[in-house]
């Protein structure tokens, strides 16, 4: 009985680094939930710090990986991990009163991905222009209320001013904090993307 021998071709060093940066993005985004302040509006999703781990995913991790993150952690939460606020989990909350802002994550971390690294190659985010790094996140709040409002029109028929008051106006000053954090986070130097 002859044994056959076959070389096995190692993953790529970036690839499992970017993998662990993406799973660790994921998993303190799902550990941000523990700060969640309620909103007392009908169907508003409650204030939590994932939206600053979403700008985090797509300029640090890039548009891909970013991406990635944001759906690891979409899946955790899916089949069973409390992650999503209020430390809730399952499917049904992907379908529930929040989906339109869990669904927009990925998209918005692909959006500030490829905004600031212009493209999927990292880029070094200190010398990134500082315009550019604000346009990408206000983009990225754009696309994370936009969609999240409009669903909330579509799944409570609200008309559109409504959904914007509900969904959109409580949750703006915040978005400006986080948007600074997120900033003052990449410019700081202590986290930069694989490769920079």
């Amino acid at each position: 009985m002859a044994t056959e021998r076959n070389s096995v071709e190692l993953v790529d060093d970036t690839v499992v680094r970017q993998f662990a940066r993406a799973a660790m993005l994921a998993a303190l985004m799902g550990a941000s939930v523990l700060v969640t302040i309620p909103v007392p509006i009908s169907g508003a999703p409650p204030i939590t710090l994932q939206v600053l781990f979403v700008f985090l995913a797509g300029l640090v991790l890039g548009p891909v990986w970013g991406t990635m993150s944001i759906l690891l952690y979409l899946a955790a939460g899916a089949v069973g991990v409390p992650v999503f606020a209020g430390m809730e989990s399952g499917f049904g909350i992907l379908v529930g009163d929040t989906a339109g802002y869990l669904w927009a994550y990925p998209v918005a971390a692909a959006v500030t991905g490829l905004v600031v690294h212009r493209g999927t190659t990292l880029r070094d985010l200190r010398t990134a222009p500082f315009p550019i790094v604000v346009v990408a996140l206000v983009m990225a709040t754009i696309v994370i209320y936009g969609m999240g409002a409009a669903y909330l029109a579509w799944l409570f028929e609200l008309a559109p001013w409504a959904a914007i008051t509900a969904g959109v106006l409580p949750y703006v000053p915040g978005e400006i904090l986080k948007m600074a954090a997120a900033i003052a986070i990449v410019r700081s130097g202590q986290i930069t993307p694989v490769g920079t």
